[in-house]
């Protein structure tokens, strides 16, 4: 498609001719439309804006194919901005990539690495890889959103990067420090994954990768001890991590609850709502770049004393003091109580503070090793057996209670299943998992982080010293299955995305400390996908049937194959995570708790042992609804919430179909999030469990007139079907057709 500028008719239905070529779409409605709509006092901003609007109003379910002449359209712009802002003519549609990569540099935008590792030969060696064709590639919410949102701009947010140049920018940053043998190889590979949709990246890497500003790793995990000191040193550390882009998931577990002794007054403490209420300030006031409010998750034990008053925190009515409505809630569940709440049996609470004091150990240090045995629940026993522990009894059934109604009030608390969790840690030599991130997607090992000493230094300088703790990151890209599997890529993609993730570990500039040494100590990534319910349309199989269960246990088993592989890989040439010796890697035990006894994987396990693992965790499934619209496809595995909608932000109201729409999807569509049984999602999310070491974001789907008993039903499935963690219950105000299964 060539570059038009609008300066009149004839140059408008030409545009729109080109727009129109090998799209199922009538034009003549549409040009009579535009000849009436448009004249000549017009500019060509107005035109485009008008074309774009007639285009996005022809889409319905029956000519889904509107979105790419409005997203074509709407490039013919883009092209004419970039050229008049860098001076070259539009109909070249791309400029001078190392004039780009220069002026962006002395405008401060791009960093100076660009220029300092690449020469001028190399970077005009993959400005002729670039491949405007694939701009094609892009529906007009995908386009709309990687233009408003991510190409980068000078200071007055002039149009200068185009959408190609980012994803080769994104390529040739995340490759920069690369041997040179193979640089210019790897950064092909990247710019192939990136420009062809077969993947995406972090939404902060697909932001700040080879700018000046931000990171590039999307969520962090704090854990706060029972202190003041580490409870305001968290604070500061999630106010700048906050700044910087990232969701953050704290743990506050460890603080003693309501009423508890400080420095031995008892009934002292105000527990650990008012920390809370601190943090909901913090996620307020320090906003992420000034793009939205900061972004946190607070986890919480089922047994703590204050958990009665923490599942309150998001409810609407009652004392607004007791609230804190601006962060999300999670609680972290043993295999016990969910026993207890199936059984109907008694829960007991109690102040961690003095079971520290009184029993010797703290409970969340636990987990149990079997199903149904282990030494948390040994360790609990003890504590309600005791009569030197202030305790509270409780029907384990009115926490669940609670717990539902809150979520079916505000979509949350998370559920954080902590036995599986740690029984699945690859890494359980070196730590506990106490709780999941933002999103429930990453498990990895947690610990605070120790204040030590301060001193004097020089007369004039204070030197506080800490013991670092694992302050967890993610690093996360995600596959888009609705397009990389039917052209039969993985296997190709995987290798060059375990390595732009392990690269961002090296490449990342993060604000404090503890984050940088936890990511080089585990090399932790998260490869995750994205277009689930895609696929599933393109073959045509229903959601609701033994034969998705089965296609995801298959796929995944394949995906986590070919992860655990190119880390090895990567591990013979650059070397093992730190952590490697001893984890469940290096023994073995990672695959035999899989289940992985066949050749193939029995000589991977063997490789393993002799080679390292270069990443001590591999896959995680993120939400990543923004990057799936840049790619055209459905949100991670969830389903659609509809065949045509609207999708809505602050400044924009844009009509969308499902992917691929057509008579063919259709009917695999129409069973969209509301209606399909969800105990089908959870049975589809158990097979893809076993093959994804860290975590999946998963949402349950209800009608908000669901009965308690059924909730309570998804949630034990959930559970018993070995899910690490839930996300959101997302509960629509209408009542939902078809929808049988929640009758039941």
């Amino acid at each position: 498609m060539n570059t038009v500028i609008l300066s009149n008719e004839e140059k408008i239905m030409q545009l729109i001719d080109e727009a129109a070529q090998g799209l199922n779409v009538n034009t003549e409605a549409y040009k009579q439309k535009a000849a009436k709509a448009i004249h000549a006092e017009m500019t060509d901003e107005k035109v485009t804006d008008t074309l774009v609007k007639n285009a996005l109003e022809n889409i319905d379910e029956a000519a889904p194919e509107w979105t790419y002449l409005a997203s074509r359209i709407y490039l013919n712009r883009l092209y004419r901005l970039a050229g008049e802002n860098r001076h070259y003519a539009p109909e070249k549609k791309y400029g001078d990539l190392y004039e780009l990569i220069q002026t962006l540099t002395n405008e401060g935008v791009y960093a100076s690495n660009l220029l300092d590792k690449y020469t001028k030969a190399e970077i005009n060696q993959f400005a002729n890889m670039i491949a405007p064709e694939r701009d094609l590639l892009f529906n007009y919410l995908g386009l709309h959103t990687i233009a408003t949102r991510y190409l980068a701009t000078d200071h007055e947010k002039n149009i200068y990067e185009l959408p190609q140049e980012r994803w080769m920018v994104i390529a040739m940053y995340l490759m920069q420090d690369e041997k040179s043998s193979q640089r210019e190889q790897l950064v092909t590979e990247a710019y192939w994954a990136l420009s062809n949709l077969y993947m995406t990246v972090a939404t902060p890497t697909l932001t700040n990768a080879g700018k000046t500003h931000g990171q590039l790793s999307s969520c962090f995990i704090d854990t706060v001890d029972d202190s003041l000191q580490s409870i305001y040193d968290s604070n500061t550390d999630i106010a700048k991590l906050s700044k910087n882009g990232g969701g953050i998931g704290v743990y506050m577990g460890k603080i003693r609850g309501r009423g508890s002794s400080i420095k031995g007054y008892k009934g002292m403490s105000s527990g650990v709502v008012p920390w809370i209420k601190q943090l909901n300030n913090t996620a307020v006031n320090v906003d992420q770049l000034g793009t939205r409010k900061g972004a946190i998750a607070i986890y919480l034990d089922v047994w703590h004393h204050d958990i009665e008053a923490f599942l309150d925190l998001k409810l609407n009515n009652g004392d607004d003091r007791m609230r804190a409505h601006d962060i999300f809630t999670g609680v972290c569940l043993p295999d016990y109580f969910m026993e207890q709440v199936e059984n109907r049996g008694d829960w007991y609470l109690f102040d961690p503070h003095e079971v520290r004091e009184v029993m010797g150990y703290s409970l969340e240090d636990f987990y149990d090793e079997e199903k149904g045995d282990g030494e948390w629940r040994r360790k609990y026993e003890e504590c309600v057996q005791s009569d030197l522990l202030t305790k509270k009894q409780v029907p384990a059934i009115s926490i669940m209670k609670r717990i539902m109604k809150s979520q079916l009030e505000s979509g949350t608390p998370f559920m954080f299943y902590r036995d599986e969790v740690n029984r699945q840690n690859s890494n359980e030599h070196n730590g506990m998992i106490y709780c999941s991130n933002l999103c429930t997607e990453i498990t990895q090992n947690q610990s605070p982080t120790e204040f030590l000493e301060e001193y004097v230094e020089n007369e004039d300088t204070i030197v506080k010293k800490y013991k670092a703790g694992d302050y967890v990151v993610c690093n996360l890209s995600s596959i888009n299955l609705g397009k990389a599997v039917p052209d039969g890529v993985l296997d190709r993609l995987i290798k060059i995305q375990v390595r732009m993730l392990d690269n961002v570990i090296d490449i990342n500039t993060l604000p404090i400390k503890q984050t940088q040494m936890t990511n080089q100590k585990y090399r932790a990534i998260g490869l995750g996908t994205f277009g689930w319910h895609h696929l599933l349309a393109l073959k045509n199989m229903k959601w609701e049937t033994e034969e998705a269960v089965q296609f995801a246990d298959d796929l995944y088993e394949q995906v986590a194959y070919l992860t655990v592989k190119n880390s090895m890989e990567l591990s013979k040439e650059k070397g093992s995570y730190p952590a490697f010796a001893g984890s469940n890697w290096e023994t073995g035990s990672y695959f035999t708790k899989k289940g992985y006894t066949d050749e193939k994987w029995t000589a991977l396990k063997e490789e393993v042992a002799a080679n390292g693992m270069r990443n001590g965790y591999l896959m995680a499934v993120a939400p990543n609804s923004t990057t799936a619209m840049i790619a055209g496809s459905t949100a991670s595995i969830d389903p659609i919430f509809k065949a045509f909608y609207n999708e809505e932000k602050k400044d924009f109201k844009i009509p969308t179909t499902a992917p691929d729409l057509n008579h063919n999807t259709y009917d695999i569509y129409r069973r969209s999030a509301y209606i399909v049984d969800q105990r089908w999602s959870i049975k589809q999310n158990a097979a893809r469990q076993k093959h994804i070491d860290q975590s999946i974001s998963f949402n349950f789907y209800v009608p908000n007139t669901i009965k308690a008993s059924v909730l309570l039903d998804l949630h034990m499935r959930a559970w018993s079907e070995g899910l690490k963690t839930t996300y959101y219950v997302r509960s629509t105000s209408n009542d939902v057709e078809e929808c049988e299964w929640c009758q039941s």
